[in-house]
């Protein structure tokens, strides 16, 4: 069901931001994850999702607050899927950008949530994708 007096976010792109996979931050990734030291200059996967969260030039309540909802009120992540062109690399200067891909309104026997879906993309010098994350929101909505 569409969202009332929110049916143009889809297609909104958010703006845009940078991110640089730190060799320290992706050492100490790897030590708190439990897994093998990194080698050379790969980063762990895992900063598919940190990245863009971190370089995305909007905060989690900004975003909310684009789908008209407050913060306060407990979003929660619903979802998330990770997709790769590559290894990602420590010390690489990524472009982040992102986009609304789409907001439904649901009914559960909780009350009434949307989901907000997003895509941030984190991309190399050359524009070409080296990973995104799709991340849906679920948003709880107080009755009137």
């Amino acid at each position: 069901m569409a969202v009332p007096g929110l049916e143009n976010l889809p297609g909104r792109e958010l703006p845009a931001g940078s991110f640089t996979i730190d060799a320290v931050e992706n050492a100490d990734l790897a030590t708190v994850l439990e897994g093998p030291p990194p080698g050379g200059d790969e980063a762990h996967p895992l900063w598919a999702y940190i990245a863009t969260q971190r370089g995305i030039d909007i905060s989690v309540a900004e975003l909310c607050a684009l789908a008209d909802f407050d913060v306060a009120d407990g979003p929660m992540l619903g979802s998330t899927e990770l997709t790769y062109g590559g290894p990602l690399k420590v010390g690489v200067d990524y472009e982040v950008k992102g986009e609304i891909l789409d907001i439904v309104r649901k009914e559960g026997q909780s009350g009434t949530f949307d989901i907000l879906t997003f895509r941030e993309r984190l991309l190399d010098a050359e524009g070409a994708e080296a990973a995104a994350a799709t991340n849906t929101f679920i948003l709880p909505r107080r009755p009137a």
